[in-house]
């Protein structure tokens, strides 16, 4: 990274923002006719329209400058070259592998890891087929009906929004279920409804140590215990994990362990076996979709030029809006019920990726990173927090998901849905001005002291930021191809910001606090000496009104 070109390029951003901050979007609209043309990007059927940004060309070329500044190009090609873009954990970052079917090889340190690859995915494949073609069955000889899925964090948060998207792809006859709090309300009320009998339970933790996931699979196991007898547990769990010895100990044999490699993060896994949950959901052959459809934004992403990439766009205009505007919040509102776990998703992909105060080199930031992410489906979130997103005094740009077609659901619903992320986008685009709210409170026969009263409260300033991911329905490819846009996108900022999104030190601390104080929120009688004033207060209070 050049530091000095990069801060010219902000710089640049600066005195360009300064030049258009009068101007309004609606006004770029009325002087370019082909505005939406020239300002959206197609691959395939899917459709990133950026054109109701506060942008002109001239703001994409500063944009621009600042990536080739950054040496995003060259920071690309070290990603999927297999370089140790991870520098803080010294290895590289390649998920991009899990999904690659060009026939090329992906090297680490000068060995070819495709081979491997493909050697998991099919073992992959071949169980997720055996159990829902019946050829594995549970210790009484029962077909599985119900898969629960132990993990935490990407071990969970991808595979439960993945198969809730693609729920009218899942059969009736194998439902999936995920667990991750340790709050054992999650396990309990998750088990009470199946039969241990037809349950098959997917341990996915990569160390066979993550506290919340161990003690999730103990009840699990104790629960099939119970009901089936110590020896069912061979035939009732499987496991994603790296740890055989760990594996072996808990009575999960070594053919229905998964495993998946360093270069893999949690956040990216899901590409990997730790997949296999949304494999048996689906059924493999979508799966492999799924896949296809990360590989198709990896060769779009590689190969594109920056002016035509969805995810260097998407992670630029990001950046115009955090650091140039200091807007601090990003809305991801898809308007797709079975995408309500989504937003969810991105915040881990996103928040835990480039949530980071120091650059690459430990030092300092000079500027603001990560956004804070959050959304809902719409049209849910219209009755929720879009008030805020409309009149609000933050201005919280906006990204919209829509499928054209519905998927097993009625058309009409779908095109009132459409109607409604079309609308909103609009008016955050508009806004209404207080004479167009004083004419419309007039037409509605209101005398001129209540229209004085009601006219700025019914006044919506506009300009505010969205874009629009369209694409024609929500299949795996199509999903496949939304999640790595985004992961991408993640990548694209963390170059610009030179922060390594790879690691997540920042999780650790607090569980080294938790393992240091579960012992003493056990022991009633242990000593609290040490403990700040809070902490110590919290557990001595909690005593009382468990022993009371």
């Amino acid at each position: 990274m050049d530091r000095t070109a990069v801060a010219a390029a902000f710089a640049a951003l600066e005195a360009h923002r300064v030049e258009i901050a009068a101007r309004r979007t609606v006004e770029f609209f009325a002087e370019d006719q082909k505005r939406f043309e020239h300002f959206s990007v197609r691959l395939d059927d899917l459709l990133y329209d950026y054109s109701k940004n506060r942008l002109t060309k001239a703001t994409l070329g500063h944009l621009f400058d600042l990536a080739r500044a950054a040496r995003l190009e060259a920071r690309r090609e070290a990603l999927f070259s297999g370089d140790k873009v991870n520098n803080t954990e010294d290895r590289p970052a390649l998920h991009m592998a899990l999904r690659n079917f060009s026939g090329e090889p992906v090297l680490v340190d000068g060995a070819d890891v495709m081979p491997a690859v493909e050697a998991e995915r099919a073992k992959v494949a071949a169980f997720a087929a055996a159990v829902r073609g019946g050829a594995i069955r549970g210790a009484r000889d029962d077909n599985f009906t119900d898969v629960v899925n132990i993990g935490i964090g990407g071990s969970d948060l991808g595979p439960a929004m993945a198969a809730r998207a693609l729920s009218p792809f899942t059969s009736p006859e194998l439902r999936a279920h995920f667990v991750s709090n340790v709050d054992g309300a999650d396990i309990a009320d998750t088990l009470a409804a199946l039969d241990p009998a037809r349950t098959l339970f997917i341990v996915s933790s990569k160390t066979f140590t993550t506290q919340e996931t161990m003690a999730n699979a103990a009840s699990a196991r104790a629960w099939v215990v119970a009901s089936l007898g110590e020896a069912a547990t061979a035939d009732h769990f499987a496991a994603v994990s790296t740890r055989l010895d760990k594996v072996a100990a808990f009575g999960i044999r070594p053919e229905r362990v998964f495993g998946f490699w360093d270069w893999v993060g949690g956040r990216y896994s899901m590409w990997s076996a730790i997949g296999l949950s949304l494999a048996l959901a689906i059924g493999p052959e979508r799966f492999e979709d799924f896949l296809r459809g990360g590989h198709d934004v990896d060769l779009h992403f590689r190969n594109t030029p920056l002016s035509h990439n969805i995810p260097v766009l998407m992670g630029l205009i990001g950046v115009w809006h955090r650091n140039i505007w200091d807007f601090p919040a990003q809305a991801i509102i898809p308007y797709d019920q079975r995408l309500a776990r989504f937003p969810a998703y991105l915040q881990q992909l996103d928040m835990e990726s480039n949530g980071k105060s120091v650059t690459r080199d430990g030092a300092p930031s000079p500027r603001a990173t990560g956004a804070i992410v959050f959304g809902e489906p719409g049209t849910n979130s219209q009755h929720a927090f879009f008030q805020l997103l409309h009149q609000g005094t933050e201005v919280v740009p906006v990204d919209f998901l829509v499928a054209a077609e519905p998927i097993h659901a009625d058309e009409k619903h779908h095109e009132l849905l459409v109607a409604n992320c079309l609308a909103q986008s609009e008016a955050l685009l508009r806004g209404r001005s207080e004479w167009e709210a004083r004419d419309i409170l007039r037409a509605q026969g209101f005398s001129a002291a209540r229209i004085d009263e009601l006219a700025p409260h019914k006044t919506f300033s506009g300009d505010r930021p969205s874009s629009t991911l369209l694409y024609r329905r929500l299949d795996p490819r199509t999903l496949g191809r939304i999640v790595a846009l985004y992961e991408h996108k993640v990548f694209v900022q963390s170059v610009i910001w030179d922060i390594n999104p790879f690691d997540q030190w920042g999780v650790e601390l607090g569980k080294e606090l938790c393992n240091r104080l579960a012992p003493l929120v056990s022991d009633a009688s242990a000593d609290l000496a040490g403990l700040d004033g809070s902490t110590a207060g919290l557990i001595a209070t909690r005593r009382a009104l468990t022993a009371s």
